[in-house]
């Protein structure tokens, strides 16, 4: 039986991005993902990535050298991934203050400069300009996700790198060691596991023993057909509800939820927004869910209906037209910074998942990570270490037992 000097668990970009540069660093690496044809998180994204929006020194750091990698990647993986950079149009509703909006926005890296309605209309002319108040644009950058994704396993195969086709049903222990990923077809043995199963990880770690903050919304969106009408720039709304929803889902008072079967911790949010492909494909969105089944099954035909109304008011011509269903599970984690590092007390387990931008800095942080595989220290590892979730719930249990015990000696009393 073949032994890896890494197993990467997940075929996402985060999973790809990874083994590429683990292999680049000279490690024996095997890729395990379940679907042979891409069905996740990367393959139904905007494919948007926002290297402005970085609001701390390691944010901005991150998001700096994501963009300059991803300006040189395709030359790099030798395929196209896409790249251009284009206008993002964050609309804010009519009847909002536009000024108190633009005022969000004040502390990125690059901030984002107000337009009026009338010169957001001329930036957009599919816009429906009695539906805003205004918006705010700044350049974004924008890729092929699945492009991206297929490049970096191509790069990876050319550097030696294994990828197989399986579904993963738990992690081989030796003692507290990782030792191996134990899939529907056998066994795989390796010096380090990592996962990289975007919203899956929450479960995956869970069945392990681990609980790394780390939780997952069910995404839905439209995609159509290569279509003749043309969309200028990528819309979003200025304000998007999705960030709060994670907020308030991942707060350590409901944390419990997520372990309780058919439960919806709050309300679905619409984010009505789209972006066009180079292929004249559109991607129509997004609607999310805090669902803590990730088999959850939902009512796609009122899903396509609100989606489909909520575009209908920012950009009409998009609402009628043929357009398939789609959802995906989505990470984010409690803190909206990713989850990168060893698990401290399961020496061989690591986790590379929780990213809420993810394509803007997955390719930093991954050539980050195998650097750091191969010795060198590195402070973003550091920071962005899952220990800093565990050694958090470790402190609320201890708390929470502490004011059971003295419940109990007050009754007593």
């Amino acid at each position: 039986m073949k032994s890896y000097d890494w197993i990467v668990v997940g075929g996402g970009i985060t999973g790809a991005s990874l083994s590429y540069e683990l292999a680049k660093k000279g490690f024996a690496v095997l890729l395990l993902e379940r679907d042979s044809t891409m069905q996740n998180a990367t393959r139904f994204s905007y494919g948007g990535l926002a290297y402005w929006s970085g609001t701390t020194d390691l944010t901005r750091q991150l998001c700096g050298e994501g963009i300059e990698r991803h300006r040189n990647l395709s030359a790099e993986l030798d395929a196209d991934t896409e790249f251009r950079e284009l206008n993002l149009l964050l609309t804010i509703d009519a009847g909002s203050d536009a000024e108190k909006a633009a005022a969000n926005y004040a502390h990125f890296a690059i901030v984002p400069q107000l337009l009026s309605v009338a010169e957001a209309g001329e930036l957009e002319p599919l816009l429906n300009k009695s539906a805003i108040a205004g918006a705010l644009t700044v350049r974004h950058g924008h890729i092929s996700p699945t492009s991206t994704n297929k490049a970096y396993c191509q790069g990876f195969l050319r550097l030696g790198g294994t990828i197989e086709f399986a579904e993963v049903m738990g992690l081989i222990k030796e003692g507290n060691r990782i030792s191996g990923v134990k899939t529907a077809q056998g066994i795989y043995r390796c010096e380090n596991a990592v996962v990289c199963a975007g919203g899956w990880s929450r479960s995956f770690l869970k069945a392990a023993g681990v609980s790394v903050g780390v939780y997952f919304t069910r995404t839905e969106i439209l995609e159509t057909a290569p279509v003749d009408l043309k969309l200028r720039t990528l819309v979003m709304p200025a304000l998007l509800k999705r960030f709060e929803l994670e907020a308030e889902s991942s707060r350590i008072e409901v944390d419990f939820l997520w372990d309780e079967p058919g439960k919806e911790l709050l309300s679905p949010i619409l984010d009505s927004g789209a972006i066009q492909f180079n292929d004249g494909s559109l991607r129509i969105g997004q609607l999310s869910r805090t669902l803590s089944d990730l088999n959850a099954k939902v009512d796609r035909e009122t899903s396509e209906r609100a989606i489909r109304a909520g575009i209908a008011k920012v950009l009409p011509a998009l609402a009628g037209l043929p357009a398939t269903w789609h959802e995906c599970i989505v990470a984010f984690s409690a803190d909206n910074l990713p989850v990168v590092g060893p698990i401290a007390d399961r020496p061989g387990l690591h986790v590379f998942s929780g990213l809420s931008n993810p394509l803007a800095i997955v390719p930093a942080l991954a050539e980050r990570f195998a650097n750091w595989a191969g010795g060198e220290e590195d402070r973003a590892i550091e920071l962005l270490s899952p220990d800093r979730f565990i050694a958090e719930g470790r402190r609320k249990k201890e708390e929470g037992r502490r004011k059971k015990e003295e419940g109990r000696r007050i009754d007593d009393y």
